[in-house]
């Protein structure tokens, strides 16, 4: 049995749900017809275990880490590229950065493992705003060659990511990620706990070329025979995945334990509750897929958890860019269940004798 978070437990409560189903029945509206934001709107009313949920202080976490496959070229930017990024997000200039001042989401970066000090020079305890540093390690080893985490690297990870769930205010979690070489290690795991040849499972990443991807394929196709006999899903992930990820993982955990909103960003997002889902099937009750990415194999992922994302637009920037463009969305949804005038109250007829919608 998984200890490493406690064991989640089914929030599908049949008469609450039937309520809540009822509710939205009942609204001014022909039946079923606001789709898919009305199936969003019973999933939060569950997860918040009330008829009139409001989202509360919601927290966009970036989970940054460095790649030891970074070093192979698997991706077209340098891995430096992951460290001037995180100060990026933190001067504000990132798209995360700017769309999470626009929606009101409060942003913190995690330093889970990137190989660059980001508090050189400051005094010894001091802090910069908007950044945690939880290192588990200084980014990954090269999983081609040997485990890209010890098990001890990878536990701390998880550990972190549920300590720095505890720490935090609201009801929703939005996860964003930054990591040089992270769609390679997403690509990896997709491919092992999905059973899915890893051709079906890479893309283009940070914007390689047709052979750059073929000759990306053909690598992780040899870390995974370097890695053959690892099948237990936490032994994946440390074999091939990221520290990032791993604290993901964590932190996916910890938000479902505390029945928050988990709202899932792209490829790199899914990857963590790929695995979280693999320990802890239920997770997936407490989570909101915000898109379906750009990148070739996060189709086969939301199939392979039998998901449906709210949004298809192309998207493969990650950061958590994604799931604050999805944001707006669950608000609504929120506010329809709760604001939205039932047939009664309105003194609206639902249906005329022919039975023909009143409001068609």
């Amino acid at each position: 049995m998984n200890t490493i978070a406690p064991q989640l437990t089914d929030i599908r409560d049949a008469a609450f749900t039937q309520a809540l189903q009822h509710k939205l029945n009942n609204k001014t509206k022909p039946l079923g017809s606001l789709g898919q934001i009305e199936a969003l709107a019973l999933q939060l009313g569950q997860i918040l275990g009330t008829e009139n949920p409001v989202l509360d202080q919601p927290q966009m976490v970036v989970f940054a880490a460095d790649h030891g496959l970074a070093a192979r070229g698997v991706s077209a930017f340098p891995s430096d590229v992951t460290w001037q990024m995180v100060e990026n997000f933190l001067a504000g200039g990132a798209a995360v950065s700017v769309l999470a001042r626009q929606h009101g989401l409060a942003l913190t970066v995690v330093d889970c493992g990137v190989k660059h000090d980001f508090l050189a020079g400051l005094p010894v305890g001091a802090t910069r705003a908007g950044l945690q540093v939880r290192k588990a390690a200084l980014g990954t080893a090269d999983a081609s060659a040997q485990a890209a985490m010890t098990a001890v690297q990878c536990q701390r990870a998880i550990a972190h990511g549920r300590e720095l769930v505890q720490g935090l205010p609201g009801n929703a979690l939005l996860l964003g990620e930054m990591g040089i070489g992270n769609t390679s290690a997403a690509s990896l795991l997709l491919s092992r706990l999905a059973a899915l040849d890893i051709a079906q499972c890479t893309g283009a990443g940070t914007g390689l070329d047709a052979p750059a991807v073929q000759r990306k394929t053909d690598f992780l196709r040899d870390v995974l025979a370097r890695h053959a006999d690892v099948y237990a899903p936490l032994d994946v992930l440390a074999a091939m995945g990221g520290l990032e990820i791993a604290t993901m993982v964590g932190a996916v955990l910890q938000a479902a334990h505390e029945r928050r909103v988990v709202v899932v960003d792209g490829f790199i997002a899914t990857s963590a509750v790929l695995v979280a889902h693999a320990l802890q099937p239920l997770v997936l009750q407490r989570c909101v897929f915000a898109h379906r990415s750009g990148e070739r194999g996060h189709e086969f992922m939301l199939q392979h958890l039998g998901v449906q994302a709210l949004l298809d637009l192309g998207l493969r920037l990650g950061e958590g860019s994604g799931a604050a463009l999805a944001w707006p969305l669950l608000q609504s949804a929120c506010a329809i269940l709760r604001e939205m005038a039932s047939f009664e109250s309105a003194g609206v007829a639902e249906k005329s004798a022919a039975g023909q919608d009143a409001l068609a």
